[in-house]
Formats: structure tokens, C-alpha cells, sequence
């Protein structure tokens, strides 16, 4: 697909030339008319505005264009060296043409825009020609998206309906440029240094190590006036490794940092000392007691398992996400009908800040000021004392919501905007100490006569427990075990067995897909159940591993 684009880029260029008119001032005065990629799309978008037109077909009423400048760095090293090593830099661009009006339009099914690469050289020229091409095929598609959704709603009996689009105030706001000022090689070396230790256990059967080191720029041009550039940088590194119980289970350990600026990052020895722990704990993972028995009751999560959690269960539930045509409901998740309803114990709310850079020290991926529909970021109070206060939402309105707070983003490269958490954050009124979190399990173990009771340090995406830990009731020991998974971990346990939580602040950051972060201290359900994991296990090798240095 990418040497298509490509391609597609090599084409013939003309030029076009036209007056700006009040573009011109806002450019002159921004410093706009200085970066010649931002030009190009003010010069196209006024063109565009001026021009499009189809004969006996309706003008478009909105128009944007939108382009993530992306300059990467990409590195994995597996058993001590290298995988692959590359340097990326793309322009992907989108345009995004609406025939109709705010209340009903084409935004749908192949109307959603239409996709290309523009050149890197800063040839405006060049990138009009792109963008023009783009414009013209979004223009047609729109046509015929509002024509098959006409058809389409002919079927359904809309008791309430909801406009398509929101209005928004036109923002003009250039930010600096964000660069890649970064040397890989000291980093590359450290994941190949990292992915040898390996070689300290013989069954270790995987051990892989990567980086990304990136820099994105953002451009949004609509012709509703809004004219953004703005930029960010991310660094990425992560470790992990598998081996295999004698049994045949599959254990797996990871770590990872990510971060905003290469400062953030942990300094190359720490981070080789992590590794150290990671390979280490495989060991321990292999002669740890499996789970057999059925447990219900307390269970305590670190504040990185607790943010697994609440992403997947809250985070997941609080995108103001329009229904498909004919679908009444508000919007879709596990809380479309949960809206001013409990969700939570009322200690606990939750609000989503994408304004928030840092948060007790820790970076946070999910700043930003604009988001990918020009809207300015906004502080979102979504759960208030337990109960659902908002959703989340972009410039596509549900129910109830008719205007953007702030939220609607694009995933890189080519998808449209859709509500999207920012920074989550999870607080509650009550906080507990460490140890007093501790002491009030053990208390609940006591009172239910339990010999003991569970501690999660830390859990997969899907919330499978991966450092588990029985703590002893008698002596509040903590054992490590192994071959455990929830049994009622859902939205409902969630609302009614959550009883406490930590005075602790994790910051869970999360590049793929939408840069965001999900905040959240330490929790503790009164009850939940673990259970074995009964997946099937993989047979262990046939024979034993290759000798670890070259002269055996």
C-alpha cells in the first residue's frame, strides 16, 4: 500500500496560483507563511472553498484537510542482536469533504474522506497537486455517501434524531515544529545488551527488546477558518521474554517505558538492570505453585494493574460514540444506557484532562491543547462521585451531548476522528496508605475465614493476571503463583465490589493507536473470583536449546 502512495506522489505537479485574501493576515501574522506545508493547505483550502463544485450536485458545505508529518525511528533486537534497524519519515495526508448540512450530511461509509502521501520536500506545489487529487475523489464519494444514506434512513423511524455534525469556533494556532534530535545507537546497543541475557537462563525461549523513537506534526486546515500546527515527540523502549513451565504453560514478562522526551527515559544501566529483573523472574515464575482452587473473595491490585483495569472497563464505556443508522440508543459500550447512573462506588470519580502534561511527576501522553477537529482540549468530569456525568466526545454528537468538549482525535495514518480518551485520571476521596490498603485486606480475609487472600502486581491487556500473589492472612506473606484468571472482572464488579483505594498514582501510557494515559491508584474489590486458567499448553521443546557460546 505504502509504494502505491508512493507512487502516487511521483505524479505530475502543476502549478496553481491564487490570492489569499484574510488568510494572508493570519499567515503573515502566525509565522504560517513561513512553513510551506502549512501554506500549501490554506492555498488549497481557499481554492477549494472558491471552486468545488459539480454540476447539478450540491456544494460542500465543510471542508478539511488534515496531515500527520511523521518522522520515526524503529529498532528491535531479539537474542542479542539487531531484527531490523529503520529510519521512517511520511506525510500522511487526509481530506475530509461533507455534502448535506450540519444536521444531516455524507459522512458515511465510503464519504468518510479519502487518503494520500504528500511528498516531504517542502514543494507547495507539489502538495497541492496531492491535496487537489484527494479533494476531488472525497468530493464524489461524498455524493454518493449522501445518497446511500438517504436510501438507508428511509428504513428506520427516527424517534429523536441527533445532528450529524457539530459547529465549532474557528481557532488559529501554530505551535512550534516538533524534531527528532536523537542519536538511536546508544539506545539500539543498550536493546541488544539487554536481549543477551538470555544467555543467564537456557530456557528462556523468547527475548526481544524494541524502541520507537518518533516526533509527529499536525496540520488542520477547515474552511470554517481553522488553521492548527502543532507538535509532539514520543520515545518508546520495552523489553520482554517467555519460557515455559515444566507443565508446558507459556509465562511471559514485559517492561516498558514510554515517555515524551528522551530525558524521560530511565538512564541505559537502569534500564538493564530491569531487564535484569525481567529474565530473573521467569525462574521464579516456572517453580511457582499453580492456582487449582476456586477462590472468591478480596483482592488487591497495584495501581499498573488497576490501570489496565479501568482502561478496559472505563475507558472503553466513556466514548460518546454515535450509534449506527436506525439505533436508538445513545451510544454504544457497556454504560450507552448508564448516563447519570451509578458506575462506580461514590467514592471514586474520574475525569478525563487532556491539558495535563505531567501529573505527580509522571509524563503524560495525553496532553494537548487542540484536538484533530480544532477544538480546544477541555477537562471532562465523566464519572462525579460514582455516577456518569459525560461522555467523551468529538464533533459528532450523540444524544444529549450536541457539542464537542475537546476530544475528537485521529488515529495515525489514515482513520477520521472519533472520541478518544485524553489523559484518564481515577481518584477517590478516601485514600488509603500502602499499608493500611494491606491491613484492610487481611482484615476482610480474616472476617471471612480465609487462609489467605490475592495481590496483583501486574495484569495483560485483557486483565489476565500475570505477577500474582497469595498473601498469607497468618503472617501477611506474599507468594508468588501461577495459571490464574478472573472469573466476574466486568463492569458490574467494578460498580459494587470496589472498596477502597490506594494514596498512590500510576500513570499508564499508551502510544499505539491514540497516544493516552490512564491514571489510577491502587484498588481493592471486597470480592472477586480466581480461578485456574484452563487453556490448553503448548508441548515443551523437543530437545534442549543450542549451547550459549559459539565454541560448543
Amino acid at each position: 500500500m505504502i509504494r502505491g502512495l508512493y507512487r502516487k506522489v511521483l505524479r505530475r505537479t502543476v502549478l496553481v496560483t491564487i490570492a489569499l485574501g484574510a488568510s494572508a493576515a493570519f499567515a503573515a501574522q502566525n509565522g504560517s507563511s513561513e512553513d510551506p506545508l502549512l501554506r500549501a493547505l490554506q492555498q488549497e483550502m481557499q481554492r477549494s472553498k472558491a471552486q468545488l463544485k459539480l454540476e447539478q450536485v450540491a456544494t460542500p458545505y465543510y471542508l478539511d484537510y488534515r496531515i500527520f508529518d511523521v518522522d520515526e525511528i524503529e529498532a528491535q533486537a531479539s537474542f542479542g542482536g539487531i531484527s531490523f534497524n529503520v529510519h521512517n519519515h511520511f506525510r500522511f495526508a487526509r481530506v475530509t469533504v461533507r455534502v448535506g448540512d450540519y444536521r444531516q450530511d455524507s459522512f458515511f461509509d465510503k464519504g468518510e474522506g479519502a487518503d494520500t502521501l504528500v511528498p516531504l520536500s517542502d514543494d507547495i506545489v507539489a502538495a497541492r497537486h496531492e491535496i487537489w487529487l484527494a479533494t476531488d475523489q472525497a468530493y464524489k464519494a461524498a455524493v454518493e455517501a449522501l445518497s446511500a444514506k438517504q436510501a438507508k434512513l428511509k428504513q428506520f423511524t427516527v424517534d429523536q434524531s441527533v445532528d450529524d455534525f457539530a459547529h465549532a469556533e474557528a481557532v488559529q494556532h501554530v505551535g512550534r515544529l516538533a524534531r527528532l534530535e536523537v542519536d538511536p545507537n546508544p539506545w539500539i546497543a543498550s536493546l541488544r545488551q539487554a536481549t543477551s541475557l538470555y544467555k543467564t537462563d537456557p530456557q528462556v525461549e523468547s527475548c526481544n527488546a524494541a524502541l520507537l523513537f518518533r516526533a509527529v506534526n499536525r496540520y488542520f486546515v477547515t474552511s470554517e477558518g481553522t488553521a492548527i500546527r502543532d507538535g509532539q515527540t514520543y520515545f518508546y523502549v520495552h523489553i520482554d521474554a517467555a519460557t515455559q513451565a515444566s507443565d508446558g504453560m507459556r509465562l511471559e514478562r514485559s517492561k516498558g517505558y514510554t515517555v515524551t522526551a528522551l530525558s524521560q527515559l530511565p538512564s541505559q544501566s537502569e534500564f538493564q538492570s530491569k531487564a535484569g529483573e525481567l529474565i530473573s523472574s521467569l525462574k521464579a515464575m516456572r517453580d511457582a505453585p499453580m492456582v487449582t482452587e476456586e477462590y472468591r473473595g478480596p483482592v488487591l491490585f497495584s495501581a499498573r494493574a488497576a490501570a489496565t483495569v479501568f482502561a478496559n472497563l472505563v475507558g472503553e464505556n466513556v466514548l460518546g460514540r454515535k450509534p449506527p443508522l436506525g439505533q436508538p440508543a445513545r451510544t454504544v459500550g457497556a454504560f450507552a444506557t448508564s448516563y447519570k447512573s451509578r458506575v462506580l462506588p461514590d467514592i471514586f470519580s474520574v475525569v478525563d484532562d487532556p491539558t495535563l502534561a505531567t501529573i505527580a511527576g509522571q509524563p503524560l501522553l495525553g496532553y494537548y491543547q487542540y484536538d484533530d477537529e480544532g477544538v480546544k482540549a477541555e477537562k471532562v468530569t465523566v464519572i462525579d462521585q460514582g455516577k456518569l456525568a459525560n461522555y467523551v466526545i468529538g464533533r459528532t454528537p450523540i444524544r444529549d451531548f450536541p457539542v464537542s468538549n475537546g476530544h475528537g482525535r485521529a488515529r495515525i495514518p489514515w482513520n477520521p476522528p472519533g472520541p478518544s480518551l485524553g489523559n484518564l485520571i481515577i481518584t477517590a476521596s478516601t485514600p488509603l496508605s500502602a499499608a493500611g490498603l494491606k491491613k484492610k485486606l487481611l482484615d476482610l480475609c480474616q472476617q471471612r475465614d480465609l487462609p489467605y487472600c490475592y495481590y496483583i502486581d501486574t495484569a495483560d491487556s485483557h486483565n489476565t493476571p500475570n505477577l500474582l500473589y497469595r498473601v498469607w492472612v497468618k503472617d501477611g506473606r506474599e507468594e508468588l503463583v501461577r495459571g490464574a484468571a478472573f472469573g466476574d472482572l466486568d463492569t458490574r464488579a467494578l460498580r459494587n465490589d470496589l472498596v477502597a483505594a490506594g494514596d498512590d498514582l500510576f500513570a499508564g501510557n499508551r502510544l499505539l493507536n491514540i497516544p493516552h494515559s490512564v491514571v489510577s491508584p491502587s484498588i481493592l474489590f471486597d470480592e472477586l473470583e480466581v480461578k485456574p486458567d484452563n487453556k490448553n499448553r503448548d508441548k515443551l521443546p523437543e530437545y534442549s536449546p543450542p549451547p550459549l557460546t559459539a565454541a560448543q
